[in-house]
């Protein structure tokens, strides 16, 4: 059985008059992520692990934040499209892991709306998806809740 194994990792600061989408879903916060994109921190990390784990470029070579037709772009079509990569390359996805780094909002009453969403993007069990939230405890532009970063793994099978 071959088995492959990525990587993603992803950070964007806080802005006012931005929404706040983490894993696809809107959260009620007084500020959100800046970014070209909708800077969906967690989507990002995982598509960037799918993308890893398959040797393929990294989101920011597919997307690049340079060119129009990104701008404020949905971040879920980039988990679609790494997705797809999986899928044409003749993997499937035995699991993720996310760690989403937050000072604040606290995203704990959020984590299964998160969990749904990305389970159902990527047509997979959301029990094949371990995320957990955690803070910076103070440390950093995420302790004093300046930026959120998110951290996923992802481990591919060969669907042989």
């Amino acid at each position: 059985m071959k088995i492959k194994v990525g990587i993603g990792y992803d950070i964007h600061r806080l802005a006012i008059g931005r929404q706040l989408i983490l894993g696809g879903v809107t959260i009620d916060f007084h500020k959100g992520l800046l970014g070209h994109s909708d800077a969906d921190v967690v989507i990002h990390a995982i598509s960037d692990a799918l993308l890893g784990a398959l040797g393929l470029p990294n989101i920011g070579e597919v997307f690049p934040d340079t060119e129009a037709w990104t701008k404020d772009f949905d971040s879920r079509k980039i988990l679609e499209y790494a997705h797809n990569m999986v899928i044409e390359r003749c993997y499937k996805i035995s699991n993720i892991d996310i760690v989403i780094i937050a000072q604040e909002p606290k995203l704990s009453p959020h984590l299964n709306k998160i969990r749904e969403s990305i389970a159902a993007i990527l047509q997979i069990n959301g029990e094949d998806i371990g995320l957990k939230a955690t803070t910076n405890e103070g440390i950093g532009a995420i302790g004093a809740g300046e930026a959120i970063a998110s951290i996923a793994n992802a481990i591919l099978i060969a669907n042989i």
